[in-house]
């Protein structure tokens, strides 16, 4: 198993979990007083969207992460069907946070929608968060990779710009496992493929704002999970903390809203380019999943000779 695809995912789903305990805090100030700096794993505290959740969990973004790892490892690669069918699963006895997106998706398959139809309109950035595992299976397959991350994406989320997004990370991300720096990957990208135009401006915005403090930025973005706000961010944080994984992840935390949908592609891109020596080493071993994580990923590269 190699260093940085593993680092990858590692950091991505650390990322989320040590965004859980702020997750959906707006207020800054409440962050800081009631949590200090975010530099380690937090229980949420009463008022939360994620009470029934334990220190070193995730959030309902994290575990459905969980679940297209889950798929891909046990199908040797993306399924859409065989991914419908575990998240249904999750969620037909899940205890933890439900969000618009999910529920609205429930519904139409419910109602006879196939897989490939059921996606929400939801304009959340999370829906294209949840891809590290497509990477570490289709690293060096960029069609298969980009094909699998729209796909896993438009099933819950169902939107232009939320598919656009997750094949614009998924490439960046590859790029950036064959030796690329995330900046380098980001501007190169840029110019091989086609982007909207809102796309070209959230990412020269991010790019833009790297010298500015990071909660600053994030808060004239905008902390929330719709992508205007989100995609930005993300680029942001990339760019500025390029060689610095933790301070990123950190920082991200500190922002508040939505920092679990921003942590997971932050950590996959950043965790892609500087290995796991960059994850803090209590973060891994106090995330509740690394052991079945790291199995799993082991599993897809015996499936496939590597």
């Amino acid at each position: 198993m190699q260093d940085k695809p593993k680092a990858m995912v590692l950091a991505s789903f650390a990322a989320d979990s040590l965004a859980l305990g702020v997750h959906w805090i707006y207020n800054t100030n409440v962050i800081d007083k009631k949590f200090g700096r975010v530099e380690r794993f937090f229980k949420p505290e009463r008022p939360t969207y994620h009470p029934t959740k334990d220190l070193g969990e995730f959030t309902h973004y994290g575990d459905q992460s969980l679940i297209l790892l889950e798929s891909v490892c046990a199908c040797s690669g993306f399924d859409l069907s065989d991914f419908s069918d575990r998240w249904q699963k999750l969620f037909a006895t899940y205890d933890g946070y439900v969000d618009g997106a999910t529920k609205a998706t429930l519904e139409n398959l419910a109602s006879g929608k196939t897989p490939a139809e059921s996606g929400s309109g939801s304009d959340d950035l999370a829906g294209a968060s949840r891809i590290a595992a497509l990477v570490y299976r289709y690293h060096n397959d960029l069609p298969a990779l980009i094909a699998g991350a729209r796909a896993q994406t438009a099933f819950t989320h169902h939107h232009e710009a939320v598919v656009e997004s997750a094949a614009f990370f998924a490439a960046i991300t590859d790029q950036i496992l064959t030796g690329a720096s995330p900046t380098a990957a980001i501007e190169q990208t840029l110019k091989e493929i086609q982007h909207s135009e809102s796309m070209r401006a959230w990412i020269q915005m991010g790019l833009a704002s790297i010298a500015q403090n990071s909660r600053q930025a994030i808060s004239e973005f905008g902390q929330m999970c719709e992508i205007q706000a989100a995609f930005p961010s993300v680029i942001h944080l990339i760019a500025k903390y390029e060689t610095d994984l933790q301070t990123a992840l950190i920082e991200n935390g500190m922002a508040g809203g939505d920092s679990a949908g921003r942590g997971l592609l932050v950590g996959m891109v950043l965790g892609a380019h500087l290995g796991l020596e960059a994850i803090p080493p209590e973060w891994l071993q106090d995330m509740k999943a690394r052991k079945n994580i790291v199995d799993m990923l082991q599993r897809i590269d015996e499936g496939l000779g590597r």
